[in-house]
C-alpha cells in the first residue's frame, strides 16, 4: 500500500528512520520517554492493545473492561484495523510469528 502523503515529508521520514535504528526495549523505552509524553505512549500503547483484542475478536464491552479504552478509540481501531494501512496487520502478524518462535524454542 503506497505512503499516505498527509503524513509523508522529511521530518516524519527522519522520526521513521530514527526508530528502525533502535535494536532493544530498553532503547525503545529511552527514546520514546525522551520524544513522547507518558500520555502519548499509554494511548499507542492501549490502541495496540485494542487492536490485538480486536483481531482476536473480543466484544467492545470486554475490551473497554481490559483496557479502559473509550468505544470511540476501539471504532477508531477497528477501522484502521480492516480498512487502513495494513500497519496493525504488520505489526500483529509479527508479534504473532515472534511468540511463535520464542514457544518453539522453549519446547526444544
Amino acid at each position: 500500500m503506497p505512503v499516505n502523503p498527509k503524513i509523508q515529508d522529511v521530518t516524519t521520514d527522519q522520526l521513521f528512520r530514527a526508530i528502525l535504528t533502535l535494536k532493544t526495549q530498553e532503547e525503545c523505552y529511552q527514546f520514546f520517554e525522551d520524544i513522547c509524553t507518558i500520555s502519548e505512549i499509554k494511548a499507542m500503547a492501549q490502541r495496540l492493545e485494542v487492536s490485538r483484542m480486536l483481531k482476536a475478536g473480543f466484544i467492545y464491552d470486554d475490551i473497554v473492561e481490559k483496557t479502559g479504552a473509550s468505544t470511540a478509540t476501539i471504532s477508531r481501531v477497528k477501522r484502521c484495523l480492516y480498512y487502513g494501512a495494513d500497519g496493525y496487520k504488520i505489526v500483529l502478524d509479527r508479534l504473532d510469528d515472534a511468540k511463535d518462535t520464542a514457544e518453539q524454542e522453549q519446547s526444544k
